[in-house]
């Protein structure tokens, strides 16, 4: 077969090569339009998705309304950067007018009363504050903060006023508190007009009526009064309504109220009123005597180094010189530390020589369940029986004294669990077998310059007690009544004993009003006394 020529062959071939650039060519661009088209869309769904998420949180902004305090934590926000202005403004305006430089401190003052009305408004809509209102007042609070600057008010400058200032205001923050603390002290100590006019008209009683004297002189005698097989309660105090609201709630909550003896002991200004209400008043049966403090002969400077230190002039001056020292606090200077009552339940063996078992009370507690099963109490031959107060680190023998003097930190763990006093069963004859009270009497010695403990009668108290004490389940004496006003109402209802401890006595006025009807449910507010003296 005859073969084509080959420049008939050529032009067929170009022909062929032409068709197939062209189709990539086609395809290429077809390919491009496409890849266009695509990132075209592809940009719009990024555009809109932020869109949508924008109005989404601004939809959630209007459901959800705006927290200011966590505003003002981010960095971003318009609230928290006009709060650090104002603060810087007031810096500033501080060394103005010690500059004598009143027009900048009046321009910074308006610009910081603009900023306070901006948050307060941001914080009562509960809204962001908008740039449109934010910016103009940054603005003019950064220009006045930069003239400021340029006045040669630079930050070295500030930061020494800023600091001369604050030591300024701890000072009167502290002079503040311990007036505060004084006048706190002093409330505590104080007496009710109404309290005080019920003494007036008992103490009236005592001395018209011979025949309440009389019959007190009958009853000083009673085999009662040292009967083992009755249950015996002391009290040491001169706030009559409080002892009764004690020996009325102590009664009123007894399986047998007539097995009960009170012990009260009182000094000479209220003897006479304490015996003409508890010889006029009946206590379910129960027998009441009050004895005299004035004539217990043997507690004198010769025999109680407690006595001496009490009556010395120093001590004396200490507790009522009308001086004000701030380093000591005020508590410190309470006179009733250095009333002999308080000092009383050291020497209950030497009051009561007859007695085997006695149950201490203080007059600010209230007793809601039957005490006579404490009597039955094992002490497993301890002396105390107390509750421990250490489950809080403060309550541990290290808070109370002094354990930098070698005589304390040879003798007692530090780590020592702390307890109370207010309700406390005492062994009377493990007491006397071991001489507890010499033992009382050798730290009062050592702490005449009071350097082991401040004040008070439990540091004392855990020195002599220590190694003596057996701890009794917690609800037998639940406390804090008179300082915390957020006790556990559980604990409250399974108290046996509830203990207004703290200057906020239920009688005062500035008692906790939450705890008060605990204690008013036991004064006898029928009495006429008491109806006759409540409108006074």
């Amino acid at each position: 077969m005859r073969r084509r020529a080959a420049d008939y062959r050529r032009p067929v071939r170009r022909r062929l090569s032409c068709w197939i650039w062209s189709l990539l060519g086609i395809f290429t661009i077809a390919g491009f339009v496409l890849f266009v088209v695509h990132h075209h869309h592809d940009h719009e769904d990024h555009v809109e998705q932020p869109i949508l998420e924008s109005v989404s949180r601004n939809e959630q902004v209007v459901h959800e309304r705006l927290n200011l305090t966590q505003d003002m934590s981010s960095v971003n926000s318009y609230a928290r950067q006009l709060a650090e202005q104002m603060t810087l403004a007031k810096a500033y305006i501080i060394i103005a007018k010690e500059h004598n430089n009143l027009h900048l401190a009046w321009e910074l003052s308006s610009k910081i009363r603009s900023c306070q009305f901006l948050l307060s408004k941001a914080a009562m809509k509960e809204e962001p504050i908008p740039l449109d209102e934010a910016e103009p007042i940054i603005r003019s609070l950064s220009s006045l903060i930069l003239k400021a600057q340029d006045a040669h008010y630079d930050i070295a400058t500030t930061m020494m006023t800023m600091k001369s200032h604050i030591q300024a205001l701890e000072e009167r923050a502290n002079a503040a508190s311990v007036q505060s603390m004084m006048f706190g002290q002093l409330t505590a100590e104080s007496l009710p007009k109404n309290l005080h006019c019920l003494e007036l008209k008992l103490m009236a009683d005592w001395l018209t009526r011979k025949s309440l004297q009389d019959f007190a002189d009958e009853r000083r005698n009673s085999p009662r009064l040292v009967d083992n097989n009755l249950y015996h309660f002391c009290i040491f105090s001169d706030n009559l309504v409080a002892v009764s609201v004690v020996i009325n709630s102590t009664v009123a909550n007894a399986d047998h109220p007539k097995q009960l003896i009170f012990h009260i002991v009182t000094d000479s200004i209220h003897y006479g009123l304490m015996q003409a209400w508890f010889l006029n008043n009946d206590f379910k049966g129960s027998t009441v005597e009050v004895q005299n403090i004035d004539n217990f002969a043997w507690l004198n400077s010769s025999y109680s180094p407690a006595v001496k230190q009490l009556l010395a002039a120093d001590s004396r001056k200490y507790y009522f010189d009308g001086s004000m020292d701030t380093s000591v606090e005020p508590k410190f200077r309470n006179p009733k530390y250095i009333y002999l009552l308080n000092h009383l339940r050291f020497y209950i063996p030497e009051i009561y020589p007859q007695l085997e078992k006695i149950v201490f009370l203080d007059d600010d507690v209230v007793v809601q369940k039957d005490l006579t099963p404490l009597f039955s109490l094992d002490l497993h031959g301890n002396v105390n029986g107390a509750v421990e107060t250490c489950l809080e680190a403060f309550h541990r023998y290290y808070k109370y004294l002094n354990f930098s003097n070698p005589l304390i930190s040879s003798k007692f763990d530090p780590q020592a669990c702390g307890w109370a006093f207010g309700m406390n069963v005492f062994d009377l004859i493990a007491w006397r077998k071991a001489n507890v009270t010499a033992r009382y009497h050798y730290w009062i010695e050592q702490n005449d310059d009071r350097t082991i403990w401040k004040l008070g009668t439990l540091p004392p108290g855990l020195l002599a007690f220590y190694g003596m004490t057996e701890p009794l389940d917690r609800r037998w004496h639940v406390l804090g009544l008179g300082y915390d006003a957020n006790v556990d109402n559980r604990l409250i209802e399974s108290a046996a004993v509830i203990h207004f401890n703290g200057n906020m006595k239920p009688w005062l006025k500035l008692g906790i009003s939450r705890y008060r009807p605990l204690w008013e449910r036991y004064v006898n507010q029928t009495h006429p006394y008491l109806q006759d003296c409540a409108t006074h």
